[in-house]
């Protein structure tokens, strides 16, 4: 068996060497013809293309192979792969699956159908044959997948198939990341500690839609506004607008604003980036955080009209001016009114401006990010001024009202477990006539102690209606007193002067 094996390697060897010294002497255009014909030949027995996406590519880590790992974690529970991993970090709700080292999958897309295989090499040596840092007895491990598919399907997979995988691992890995909750650097040193402009916090706030105290029309319409938003990626790009939206909520103090945001976060699994504009410095640094903030989240500035004085600023301004006018009217400006006057203006380009907060929201680096939403609240629209809220900045007005009946059977369903009882009845007339914050009804509705009930609840809330109403009426008699006293003190005032008149 030996020898029978040598002298077939001979043989082929011989055969090798033969047809070496032939293609020497093979025209070129026939030694063309004839490779390719090998290749016909070699295609129809084998006709497989095989790519290999590894896990770090030059010394950095590939974020493909991240995408793919997650897209096949998932697609490996609805297969039949018995060699799988669990794992879970940190910064992950869940934890995540993925497969083991030499087990393959198959995946089907487009009527294709495509072969993937784990590979984890452990090298002790980086790849240029340096000693890692590591310590000799922990080897490193090179790990990649490699994708094996027909030639036939090239064009599917470098035109369709890598780029759906990819955005089906983005978006699975998206789903069971950790929400954070990011709050702009308070200190003079704006990179703080290396740490960047912003720091965070686990995001953990239970409120959903669901439990959003608010009349049910009214919910569905901000919600279906959010799907067509977060589902608006090629409408925005043929509109040639950037994809962000505002909304203004306001409404008086505890009527859930806040929890109108927490409630929008949860829903499109946003981070959130509460703003504080009396950190900002400048536009300057106003213009920095918004490059660090990241997609697919929320930029919260809450009670806006109370955080920085930004209403009226230009009528200052144009008041301002024209005192200026006035008095190089009067006399001539010398030199150190100009020093005074360029002092002035040096110092208020250093300070945020309207024109800095506008110029963030919908100017051109707004669109520095994809998928944002912007959020203002405020207790006193009014206060506010036109250009700030506008549509286009803030595209939606959200009312956050008084609690009224729609808004007090969902309180009772979250706090008591009641969709119905006999004194909602009397609940809904007083409802209609006095205002109270959500906050406020619930306060009354939630359990204060082990031997109360919700009978004793809804009592309680009774009597809080009852007082309240008695108070308005109060306040209602006392202000058509005042008006008939006034009225009644001018029309003296008139009669008498008709009367002097008539003298």
């Amino acid at each position: 068996m030996t020898t029978s094996l040598t002298e077939l390697g001979s043989k082929f060897a011989g055969l090798m060497f033969i047809w070496a010294t032939i293609q020497q002497s093979f025209p070129y255009a026939l030694s063309k013809r004839f490779d390719y014909l090998w290749r016909r030949v070699e295609n129809y027995f084998y006709p497989y293309v095989q790519i290999t996406i590894d896990e770090f590519s030059d010394g950095k880590r590939n974020e493909i192979y991240s995408h793919i790992n997650s897209y096949l974690g998932t697609k490996s529970i609805k297969k039949d792969a018995k060699l799988l991993k669990v794992e879970k970090s940190k910064n992950s709700k869940s934890f995540a699956v993925s497969l083991d080292e030499g087990e393959e999958i198959t995946d089907e897309f487009q009527g294709a159908k495509f072969s993937w295989r784990n590979y984890s090499v452990k090298l002790s040596d980086d790849s240029s044959g340096h000693r890692s840092s590591r310590s000799n007895s922990v080897p490193m491990e090179k790990k990649s997948y490699r994708l094996t598919f027909n030639q036939r399907d090239r064009e599917i997979v470098t035109g369709k198939y890598l780029n759906h995988i990819t955005e089906e691992g983005k978006a699975i890995q998206f789903r069971n990341r950790k929400q954070k909750i990011y709050s702009n650097n308070c200190s003079d040193d704006w990179y703080w500690y290396g740490k960047g402009m912003w720091r965070d916090i686990n995001f953990e706030h239970p409120a959903t839609f669901d439990t959003l105290a608010m009349d049910p029309k009214k919910k569905a319409e901000i919600i279906n506004d959010l799907i067509a938003f977060s589902n608006g990626k090629d409408y925005y790009s043929k509109v040639g607008k950037a994809w962000k939206r505002g909304y203004l909520l306001y409404g008086p103090p505890g009527t859930g604003k806040s929890t109108m945001i927490a409630a929008i976060a949860n829903y499109l699994n946003y981070d959130i980036y509460d703003l504080e504009l009396t950190s900002v410095k400048d536009n300057s640094g106003l213009k920095k955080l918004l490059m660090e903030t990241t997609s697919k989240s929320i930029i919260v500035i809450e009670d806006i009209d109370c955080s920085i004085d930004l209403t009226g600023k230009r009528k200052k301004k144009k008041k301002k001016e024209k005192e200026t006018t006035s008095e190089d009217q009067e006399e001539d400006s010398d030199s150190s009114t100009e020093k005074e006057k360029e002092s002035t203006e040096n110092k208020e380009s250093g300070k945020l401006t309207l024109s800095g907060l506008l110029n963030f929201i919908d100017g051109i680096w707004s669109a520095c990010g994809q998928e944002r939403i912007i959020i203002f609240t405020t207790n006193h629209k009014d206060k506010l001024d036109p250009a700030l809220i506008r549509r286009g900045r803030m595209d939606m007005h959200i009312e956050m009202s008084y609690c009224r009946y729609e808004a007090f059977k969902v309180l009772a369903k979250n706090y008591l477990n009641l969709e119905t009882h006999t004194l909602f009845q009397q609940i809904q007339g007083l409802l209609e006539e006095v205002d109270m914050s959500p906050c406020d009804v619930a306060e009354h509705l939630m359990l204060k102690n082990a031997s109360g009930g919700p009978q004793i609840c809804l009592d309680n809330l009774i009597q809080a209606l009852k007082e309240a109403k008695k108070k308005t009426d109060r306040v209602s008699k006392e202000s058509k007193e005042k008006a008939k006293q006034k009225f009644s003190a001018k029309f003296l005032r008139s009669f008498g002067s008709v009367q002097k008149l008539l003298k």
